[in-house]
């Protein structure tokens, strides 16, 4: 059987989201199925560490799909002529996008369609390419798949579908992000924090993740703070950072806060593992990965209590509103006081975090494709 893949967010040393799901299933579910032949559609010459051995076929297509008019011509032109030459079983999509003129069967994945609740926080253009194509790219689909049940929802109700059409198979955790010992801690926050204990951060900087709150939300805290703790913020700077910067600009303690930019993945786990709790205050989410992520380190968290993050999180958190700076800085000073609810919390998101694993995900990565399968016989 012959499969396609779009795979341009695989790429090296740059994996988010996006990228961490694509590797992560194709992984997993390249080496369950080695009957079948992959080819997978890079829009760059792609790393070897994402062309894995035995089974699959790298192409590389022109252009290189970095901006909206560019997405325009690599789907509709040179992804619709390789499916035309390459006549694969199944076209399968991993940031959503397809071919609308394309008449192979397709499975899109749509993370979520934060754009539709937050326009304002998307650039002009992007905004513009999501919203006239993303309701074509549902509808055209003969499955999506998508990473919680609150974008199941979310998808199904914006785009007039029947959830039936929309399968969930939900984010894992990269093996690397796990538990340090104290050693290695005080290793670590010597480095990052002149040995001081932190609360982290780490995402990509742009408005949706309300990190201008949380900067305000450590301000407060930090009055009140008598352990010199710091707040650290790990992520590339995205768009729309200027009222963020002026946050910063105006806040008392400033100079507590350190920004790392992006970090490798191994880089970012340590830095993960030693913080004394994760704060993830975003204003929407269709998963949220860091926040598994730290789970997996045994870091107490305190998420927002929109979207899909209470999913995610369940009972193994402190929830806060995302736009109530002052209740996140009372969290933010519970958690760095109080012992036994950190105790807590790590001990329920052992528990919360066992429902979450890249194998169970390509099993029902896998579950998708059969039934699309099903439908072609």
């Amino acid at each position: 059987m012959k499969i396609c893949v779009n795979t341009r967010f695989l790429i090296k040393d740059k994996l988010e989201g996006i990228g961490v799901f694509t590797f992560e299933i194709l992984k997993e579910f390249c080496k369950r199925h080695p009957e079948h032949e992959f080819y997978f559609l890079f829009d760059r010459k792609p790393s070897q560490d994402f062309v894995f051995p035995g089974n699959i076929k790298p192409v590389i297509l022109f252009p290189p799909a970095r901006h909206p008019i560019l997405w325009l011509i690599w789907y509709e032109v040179s992804v619709y002529r390789k499916l035309k030459r390459i006549k694969p079983d199944v076209f399968i999509s991993m940031d959503g996008m397809i071919p609308l003129k394309s008449k192979v069967k397709s499975i899109a994945v749509i993370h979520d369609i934060a754009f539709e609740s937050f326009p304002e926080a998307v650039p002009f253009l992007v905004r513009k390419y999501y919203q006239l194509f993303f309701p074509q790219y549902a509808r055209k689909a003969t499955k999506i798949i998508t990473v919680s049940e609150f974008s199941q929802k979310d998808i199904a109700e914006k785009y007039h579908l029947s959830p039936d059409k929309i399968h969930v198979v939900y984010n894992g955790h990269q093996g690397v992000f796990k538990p340090l010992d104290k050693a290695e801690i005080s290793k670590i926050r010597e480095e990052v924090s002149r040995g001081y204990p932190y609360f982290l951060y780490n995402g990509s900087l742009h408005p949706r993740k309300n990190v201008s709150n949380l900067l305000k939300a450590f301000d407060l805290f930090k009055e009140k703070d008598r352990q010199n703790i710091k707040l650290v913020i790990s992520g590339r700077r995205a768009w729309k950072t200027k009222e963020m910067e002026r946050v910063y600009e105006n806040m008392n303690f400033k100079d507590e806060v350190i920004f790392t930019g992006w970090l490798p993945e191994k880089k970012l786990a340590e830095l993960t593992a030693s913080a004394l709790a994760f704060v993830y205050v975003s204003l929407f989410e269709g998963f949220g990965i860091p926040v598994l992520n730290a789970m997996y380190c045994d870091v107490p968290v305190i998420v927002s209590n929109t979207s899909s993050l209470p999913e995610v999180a369940g009972d193994a958190a402190l929830y806060t509103a995302p736009a109530d700076f002052r209740q996140l800085a009372d969290m933010m000073y519970l958690i760095s006081v109080d012992d036994l609810i950190r105790k807590e919390l790590v001990e329920k998101g052992r528990k919360q975090r066992g429902k979450f694993s890249w194998v169970k995900s390509a099993e029902g990565f896998e579950e998708v494709l059969n039934i699309v399968l099903f439908e072609l016989t």
